[in-house]
């Protein structure tokens, strides 16, 4: 594993933080668009699929900031 340097941690770090926001917003959203039952069905499953991509970078960022140690 390479080691980052300051900038590339900050920058990564910057990255996740904003993804870990954009991903609450996201369930914030399908959370009033599910109890309004008047939705589109195909806007949910959009966002859903957003929010999937989302989290799979968010798993992503967080192997590379804090990768696993093996002892």
């Amino acid at each position: 594993m390479l080691e980052l340097t300051p900038e590339q941690s900050a920058k990564l770090g910057l990255e996740l933080a904003t993804k870990l926001q954009e991903h609450s917003d996201l369930e914030a959203t399908l959370s009033v668009l599910v109890a309004n039952h008047t939705s589109d069905k195909m806007l949910i499953q959009r966002i859903k699929k957003r929010k999937l991509h989302i989290k799979d970078r968010i798993v992503e960022l967080e192997g590379i900031i804090l990768p696993d140690i093996i002892a």
